[in-house]
């Protein structure tokens, strides 16, 4: 019930909605897009870049969300 509350759709108010609904999109595109691509290196890639498997999460992360 909070929830609906705080969600006013008047015309500036869905615009936003809207915009940041947009914006998550973009962001988790990234995030699968960087994710998939980290994935695909081999381990001496990885190294090269500095990075092992278990930081790849992070990365993809990072590289979408910020720190």
């Amino acid at each position: 019930m909070a929830l609906v509350q705080d969600i006013q759709l008047t015309e500036g108010g869905f615009t936003a909605l809207k915009a940041k609904f947009s914006e998550a999109l973009a962001r988790r595109k990234v995030y699968r897009q960087t994710l998939n691509e980290l994935r695909t290196l081999s381990n001496r890639e990885l190294a090269d870049l500095g990075l092992n498997h278990s930081m790849i999460t992070r990365v993809a992360y990072e590289a979408a969300y910020g720190k």
